[in-house]
């Protein structure tokens, strides 16, 4: 979610935190010069609609069902990897550090990579295939998500040679649970060394209500459940809408995950390498125009999973 649609709801949502904003007008830079990135496609939990009373005043999820192409870069791969933050990941990972190496192996050349495949920007067209280069794990006391200049400090300490071709995607699994915040997960970017990098924040969501896709088929634990489903939401927007000027989001400042948060078409969806989740769709204006999507929280049907 974008800043531009943020500084209305806050008049009628006071709750959200400082910082839960979409895209910084000067683009990623180094922290010493410009502060904080901006948080981009912010997974906001279940319970919580930011646009609620657009929805009461309008009728529809803060305006046109389309996203629009805003003159930027989009992801045309990714080269992915993970890092574990936090003490507990050395002593009780359960299934979580594994599963999500396969989780992110599984995704590349998958259906659900391929529902983000329309979308094309300046530098080409999204496209199915990503590497994904396994994890690292920083045993430090972790972070919450609040501060972003935190997470990318966190990320350039641990990548001390990052992707050169601006396609890095650096995904943090903090082990520091939500608490009172209003969103799972989130990515941004910056700059490493002055090269540009992708990232993404995540809480512990082990025991989350707020976080959790409710998934009682597929025999991950809960925990993984959660991260997996957010974990696909932010991916999908970062392909799609990495950084400034804005590639592609709705004129209400949504990305193709906000879209379809919280959606769910199927028990389950088959990756490439033959696991299965419960993740959320994303966005397709292609689909939507067709009228072949599953439809989202306001009833527009333009959602695809790849199943």
């Amino acid at each position: 979610m974008k800043k531009r649609s943020l500084l209305a709801i806050m008049l009628f949502v006071p709750v959200l935190a400082v910082g839960q904003s979409g895209k910084s007008e000067s683009g990623p830079q180094d922290l010493s010069t410009t502060g904080e990135p901006a948080m981009l496609g912010i997974h906001w939990t279940r319970d919580f609609d930011p646009f609620a009373r657009v929805h009461e005043a309008h009728g529809s999820h803060g305006g046109s069902a389309l996203m629009t192409y805003h003159g930027g870069k989009i992801m045309t791969t990714a080269n992915t990897l993970n890092i574990f933050w936090g003490t507990s990941w050395t002593s009780n990972p359960g299934d979580k550090i594994s599963g999500l190496d396969l989780w992110y192996s599984g995704f590349s050349n998958s259906n659900y990579a391929k529902t983000s495949d329309e979308y094309t920007g300046s530098n080409g067209q999204v496209g199915p295939s990503i590497t994904h280069l396994g994890f690292v794990i920083d045993g430090s006391q972790s972070a919450g998500g609040g501060s972003t200049s935190v997470i990318l400090a966190e990320v350039c300490k641990v990548i001390t040679n990052p992707d050169p071709s601006g396609n890095g995607y650096y995904s943090v699994y903090s082990d520091t649970p939500r608490g009172n915040a209003n969103y799972c997960a989130y990515h941004s970017a910056g700059t490493c060394g002055g090269k540009p990098v992708q990232f993404a924040f995540f809480f512990k969501l082990d025991g989350d209500a707020g976080c959790d896709p409710q998934d009682t088929t597929s025999g991950h634990s809960q925990g993984l459940a959660a991260l997996a489903n957010v974990s696909g939401h932010e991916l999908s927007e970062a392909r799609t809408d990495p950084a400034n000027p804005g590639a592609w989001f709705d004129s209400s400042g949504a990305e193709n995950g906000d879209k379809c948060a919280w959606t769910f078409n199927v028990p389950l969806v088959t990756f490439s390498n033959g696991t299965k989740w419960k993740i959320q769709g994303e966005w397709s204006n292609a689909a939507f125009t067709a009228g072949t999507g599953y439809p989202n929280r306001s009833g527009q049907r333009g959602c695809l999973d790849g199943h």
